[in-house]
């Protein structure tokens, strides 16, 4: 594409290769929050199509859509060299039974979707049943992409002096946090990556829904133990982004709303970054 090659007079090392990219990947999010009709993803793709990696139709809007308009979605963004996602949605078919979910993966390859999303943290199944799960999209030719979240709660429990026989007074918001164990939860996603799980998406509820409570640590012990080849953070706010690519650099994986698309772009490329 003529953008790329006028990127590479900037003489930058550490941009981004041409699609399809292993590292530095961008996936959008496709209709859910917004009204997104064939025009709209035809403008974002014509003027950004090189700067997109993916599309996904998250939170389970493409079980809401005409099938005729989730095709005519897939094939626009195949023909810029656009992968398309199912979002967290196949975690609601798992508990239906096999054959239910195989005929929802043989679907999926039908109406063009190249990656199918599980919320692994939502499944209340052995983790052993993931797995074969896993087994089964990858043998239908399709990626599989697992969710991994991390639950973080702050206590609300009121200390003694605030409690007496007989009467309950109002709770007094303690400041310890409870963080579900990251370990066990890495340590699952790399039994997914094992299995044939081509990335694993990092949920931001916990862990960087807002730029100004960010878990720096976890974010890191998530990097360290996984590689940022193999790990994708959603970025809920151009806050979180810039974050993540200045952390991170240019090579960091991120999910994002497509109006942040030229923002993290500039960011990605240490030639615009001064400049922002």
């Amino acid at each position: 594409m003529s953008v790329l090659q006028w990127k590479k007079f900037v003489g930058d090392e550490d941009d981004r290769p041409e699609k399809p990219r292993r590292y530095g990947v961008t996936e959008m999010r496709g209709p859910n929050y917004t009204i997104m009709n064939q025009n709209v993803v035809q403008d974002i793709l014509e003027s950004m199509g090189p700067f997109v990696d993916g599309l996904k139709f998250s939170g389970g809007s493409h079980s809401l859509l005409p099938k005729a308009f989730i095709k005519e979605i897939t094939d626009m963004a195949h023909k810029h060299d656009v992968y398309v996602s199912t979002g967290d949605w196949a975690e609601h078919l798992l508990h239906k039974g096999p054959a239910t979910f195989k005929r929802y993966v043989e679907e999926c390859k039908d109406l063009g979707f190249d990656t199918i999303e599980l919320d692994v943290g939502s499944l209340d199944i052995p983790e052993e049943t993931i797995l074969r799960y896993i087994h089964l999209i990858k043998n239908a030719g399709l990626k599989v992409k697992p969710q991994i979240s991390v639950k973080v709660e702050t206590s609300k429990i009121p200390a003694k002096e605030n409690r007496a026989f007989g009467a309950y007074m109002a709770p007094v918001p303690r400041t310890s946090v409870f963080v579900e164990d990251t370990d066990l939860l890495i340590r699952k996603a790399e039994r997914c990556l094992n299995a044939g799980a081509d990335m694993i998406m990092i949920d931001a509820d916990g862990v960087c829904e807002y730029f100004n409570s960010l878990r720096a640590d976890i974010i890191s012990k998530i990097v360290g133990r996984l590689g940022l080849e193999r790990t994708m953070f959603e970025a809920s706010t151009p806050g979180t982004s810039e974050w993540f690519v200045e952390r991170y650099g240019p090579r960091v994986n991120l999910f994002i709303d497509h109006s942040q698309l030229m923002k993290l772009e500039c960011l990605r490329s240490p030639f615009f970054a001064r400049r922002f």
